[in-house]
């Protein structure tokens, strides 16, 4: 994946994450790679898990496979980012 493809795929995935748990820019901002997520985030509770995964089959374009998802895709933005941006061949 290109630098700059990387950086899009970053903050369209940040967009994605205020606008489906409902954080603020600023809080999506601050996320980092080794931020977490599930258990993390009060907002990404179990309920936000399939709106999530439903969300990014939507937003990017993406098949995930019950056999795709373990509890590591959640446990960082940085492994959440790694997941989407191998769904997409990136």
């Amino acid at each position: 994946m290109t630098d700059s493809a990387s950086a899009s795929l970053d903050v369209e995935l940040r967009d994605f994450l205020a606008n489906i748990l409902g954080l603020t820019p600023e809080r999506a901002l601050a996320l980092g790679p080794d931020s977490g997520l599930f258990g993390e985030l009060p907002e990404f509770d179990s309920m936000a898990v399939a709106a999530v995964l439903t969300g990014l089959e939507d937003e990017f374009h993406i098949q995930i496979d019950d056999d795709d998802v373990d509890g590591e895709i959640f446990e960082s933005f940085g492994n959440l980012l790694a997941f989407v941006a191998n769904k997409r061949g990136e």
